[in-house]
């Protein structure tokens, strides 16, 4: 049995119980309470115990955004949700990486994997699109170990072409087929020679994809009088940066080129992006996919303010946006973001790496489509 290296179990833990404590005495810091406790594999429970108790109080009193438990799933209807999930990456060495990007010192401790798991046994989604995942190896691991029970048989994760090693991945209990990447796919232009008011160290290279979205079909078999049909979906994770706006929008054109190629070959195809978007609605990468036909799940939802907020940076940067053919499965007023335990406000991640609780510094969102 691979074994996962619990990093941080030292000198915060009493940081964080005493944060905890000062949490639960201020009003609002809770948004809902807890009605119920997702199950994890009884042997992650066992063996896990104090350790889970932990990580639950935290859930209950370091959640600043999203709400606190999943809704019931709409009858008939299945859900679609995106997680980063921050650095999913095993205790094995990739030899290919190395210096700055060296891979063993990332490996995700133990708390974060548990809390993680909390948070996707509370959604219980049937398709669930992953950001920021080592491998196929680390991803099927995760799975095995800490959702065992959650149905997931079909899982693709593949090389985005990114240097630090992070792809996208799916799990689901629908049936997966035609996944296609466009690793180093040249974008249109060069950088330019300022990034911000410094030096572009890229400046006169060609604009690519810093991460190749990854396309895929989900097959969603036939029920009742419903025939069976296809959605298409296309996971991102745009480039970061404050002053990366510029790749951002050369990879949105590119992305949403490629959405057209797939509706002009099947008209009428249900298509989603869905990721993390490294930018709010209201930015120009953002409307180039509104320009182009597709619509924010939100538009259909009566939730707004903090409780769609999906970043500990209090912005929404990880979206789900449908084209008219999936807008017209979404079910009204289903959309939703998961929150889980945050670092509290004014504390960044250089002040407090983790704390046992923590699962990532973004939250799923989800949403039910009509079968």
């Amino acid at each position: 049995m691979r074994t996962c290296p619990n990093q941080s179990r030292h000198i915060l833990r009493p940081m964080v119980i005493c944060l905890v404590t000062l949490l639960s005495s201020v009003s609002g810091a809770c948004a809902i309470e807890h009605s119920i406790e997702p199950d994890l594999d009884s042997t992650v429970e066992n063996e896990n115990t104090a350790l889970i108790e932990t990580i639950a109080l935290a859930e209950k009193n370091m959640q600043r955004y999203g709400i606190s438990n999943a809704p019931e799933k709409t009858e008939d209807a299945f859900r679609v949700t995106t997680y980063n999930i921050e650095n999913l990456f095993d205790d094995v060495d990739d030899p290919t990486l190395s210096g700055r990007d060296e891979d063993i010192d990332d490996t995700k401790p133990e708390h974060q994997l548990i809390a993680v798991a909390r948070a996707i046994h509370k959604l219980n989604s049937d398709v669930i699109c992953l950001q920021e995942i080592e491998s196929l190896d680390a991803l099927m691991w995760f799975k095995d170990e800490y959702l065992a029970d959650m149905g997931y048989d079909h899982v693709i994760s593949l090389d985005a072409g990114n240097s630090r090693g992070i792809e996208n991945a799916v799990l689901s209990r629908f049936p997966l087929s035609n996944p296609e990447l466009w690793v180093g796919k040249e974008l249109g232009g060069v950088h330019p020679e300022k990034y911000g008011s410094g030096k572009n160290f890229l400046a006169g290279e060609k604009v690519a994809f810093r991460r190749s979205p990854l396309k895929l079909d989900v097959n969603i078999p036939a029920m009742g009088d419903q025939d069976a049909w296809t959605l298409t979906l296309f996971v991102v994770h745009h480039k970061s940066g404050r002053y990366s706006q510029y790749w951002r929008e050369a990879e949105a054109k590119m992305i949403t080129k490629l959405a057209s190629e797939v509706e002009n070959e099947h008209p009428e195809r249900a298509i989603m992006v869905l990721g993390d978007f490294n930018a709010q609605n209201t930015d120009e990468s953002v409307k180039i996919y509104m320009k182009n036909g597709f619509h924010d799940i939100f538009t259909k939802s009566k939730s707004s303010g903090r409780e769609i907020i999906t970043h500990e940076s209090n912005r929404r940067i990880d979206l789900i946006l449908a084209n008219q053919a999936a807008n017209g499965y979404v079910v009204k007023d289903t959309a939703f973001v998961l929150g889980t335990a945050s670092r509290p406000e004014g504390v960044d991640w250089r002040m407090m790496d983790t704390f046992e609780g923590y699962a990532s510094d973004h939250y799923p969102v989800s949403v039910d489509l009509e079968r």
